[in-house]
């Protein structure tokens, strides 16, 4: 057992004094004590809060940010990103992938997500044939997880058709590629590989990309531990039109429709919706998986937030493309775009806060948790089994210098682009120290050498 203690730490209900904090053995918080004495605890600093977990993450697309910011057509728009990260994914295999991802992690970790959600979806070999081992690339993500620090919960990604109409997939689409047979199998391989700081979810790519049959066999044959079911829906006006067209409804009406829709899902972007499906959204319980970084550098759209979050709506944040690898910017972004569209400020409050930050934060930690399927995300012990993911900020930043915990969180969030992530616990174990990765070196000099490669052969 050890013994941490804090000036001010953000517990359930907002920030209380004086908080005394115990991790056990296995990394879970075995109590948090609000007006406690430090006694022979360790000192971590003025404001203490739980990471964040990261929702939606395709690792291979961080060594290709800033690759794709060239006009290649006067309407370029998601359709034409796609073609160049097709492009660049045809040259990613496992030592590649685990490279990248390890880079990945380690960034996401000095950020302060200290969980990610893997929409894995990069199978096979290039040309569709499957690896020795068919969970290869899967087995890579797991690795560079394991060697970081973060927690993952790994969601291979069901791939089948290449549109609503059922159109074969396209020869560089053919990698993504399963059956609903091989499907399985590789989820019940993975499954036995499963513990504290590894969960597998299902995901299904997108409604163009898995027939009505597929997804039910699927989701009729989850294990009984029910895990996090995640789906790309309603990112581009291009996707609205072509299931109104087969499907005669648009992806969200359709889905809440037809799939059992619960608080398991995370519906990803869900970025052009209806008043109706955003209610339906949210009496499923189902979260909003957002991404505002990406959303934006794509051009997709800006999700109705504040509607959202007025009809009960939960939500999360991750950083998809890594265009960015930032919560502080995901959630920043995700209140500037409510702010352009309504030429308002202070969007995203509640009855409880008048607080962005504090509002945003709580709110994306309960989501993350939810949309992760594992106990992360709060402060707290006893029955809760809490996982000890936490971060510390810098008490010594300049930024910090005249805040209390009344202003904090607003500060973190809004103040600027210097980190203020000075610590970071991952499952009871430091993996952050005054800003460094315990193996940042080895590691950003392994993606070094694949990056040169990779680039250099486009």
């Amino acid at each position: 057992m050890r013994e941490f203690f804090a000036d001010n730490a953000w517990l359930p209900h907002g920030w209380e004094p004086n908080v005394r904090i115990g991790v056990d053995g296995t990394g879970a918080i075995t109590h948090a004590s609000d007006g406690a004495e430090r006694g022979d605890a360790e000192y971590l600093g003025r404001f203490v809060l739980p990471a964040m977990p990261n929702v939606h993450s395709h690792a291979f697309q961080r060594a290709m940010a800033g690759l794709a910011e060239r006009q290649t057509d006067p309407k370029d728009s998601f359709w034409t990103w796609r073609e160049t990260m097709y492009a660049f994914a045809g040259r990613v295999d496992p030592d590649s992938l685990r490279a990248i991802a390890a880079q990945l992690y380690v960034e996401m970790l000095k950020a302060g997500y200290t969980h990610v959600c893997e929409f894995h979806y990069l199978h096979h070999q290039p040309n569709g044939q499957p690896y020795a081992d068919t969970a290869a690339m899967s087995l890579a993500l797991i690795e560079a997880a394991q060697e970081t620090g973060i927690g993952l919960t790994l969601m291979p990604t069901l791939y089948i058709t290449g549109g609503f109409d059922g159109r074969p997939l396209s020869e560089r689409q053919k990698r993504f590629g399963n059956s609903v047979d091989s499907y399985l199998a590789l989820l019940e391989k993975l499954r036995k590989v499963e513990n504290a700081s590894l969960r597998i979810g299902i995901a299904l790519h997108s409604l163009r990309a898995v027939p009505e049959e597929a997804m039910r066999r699927v989701l009729a044959e989850h294990p009984l531990d029910k895990p996090p079911v995640h789906i790309h829906v309603a990112e581009q006006i291009g996707e609205v039109q072509d299931c109104l067209a087969v499907r005669n409804a648009r992806p969200v009406e359709w889905l809440l429709d037809h799939a059992p829709v619960d608080d398991r899902w995370c519906l990803v972007h869900a970025t052009h919706v209806t008043e109706e499906e955003l209610r339906g959204i949210a009496q499923a319980g189902a979260v909003a998986g957002l991404c505002p970084t990406t959303e934006a550098n794509l051009g997709d759209g800006v999700f109705p937030l504040k509607s959202f979050l007025n009809l009960g709506g939960v939500i999360a944040v991750g950083s998809d493309s890594h265009i960015s690898v930032s919560p502080v910017e995901e959630l920043r972004w995700l209140e500037y775009g409510q702010r352009l569209t309504t030429r308002h400020r202070n969007i995203a409050v509640s009855e409880s806060s008048h607080s962005v930050g504090e509002t945003l934060w709580s709110d994306a930690l309960f989501g993350g948790a939810r949309a992760a399927g594992v106990s992360v995300g709060a402060i707290e012990g006893e029955n809760a089994k809490a996982r000890a993911d936490l971060i510390v900020l810098d008490h010594e930043a300049a930024l910090l210098a005249a805040r209390d915990s009344g202003t904090a969180l607003d500060t973190f969030l809004f103040a600027g682009n210097v980190s203020l992530v000075r610590h970071v616990m991952a499952n009871g174990e430091w993996v952050v120290r005054d800003f460094r990765h315990r193996d940042e070196e080895r590691i950003v000099g392994r993606y070094r050498e694949v990056a040169r490669k990779l680039v250099g052969s486009i």
